[in-house]
């Protein structure tokens, strides 16, 4: 199911790691996809994400089935996901593999 219950974010995979927030959340509040439900540890603004699962610093980061960048830090679940914990990695020239 791509809208949480109450339609307050959008997750387009099961194995996505964030939901994008469709309406600002304030700390406390809940996000219900099915059976997984993670608890706002924050505001986050709309438009934002937030964490459905731990992700441990250095794996990589999906939403909407695609790799979006990796954990600079640890994550929980229910924090903002955002510029001060994912470092981008598209792109990036250093992180290609090397060639034979």
């Amino acid at each position: 199911m791509p809208l949480s219950n109450d339609g307050a974010a959008l997750r387009l995979k099961d194995d996505d790691d964030v939901a994008v927030v469709l309406r600002a959340l304030g700390p406390g509040n809940e996000v219900r996809f099915g059976e997984t439900v993670v608890v706002a540890a924050a505001a986050i603004p709309s438009g934002h994400k937030i964490a459905l699962r731990a992700i441990d610093a250095g794996a990589l980061i999906r939403k909407y089935g695609q790799v979006i960048g990796r954990a600079s830090m640890p994550i929980a679940p229910g924090e903002h996901v955002h510029v001060h914990n994912v470092e981008g990695t598209r792109g990036r020239g250093d992180l290609a593999e090397a060639t034979p």
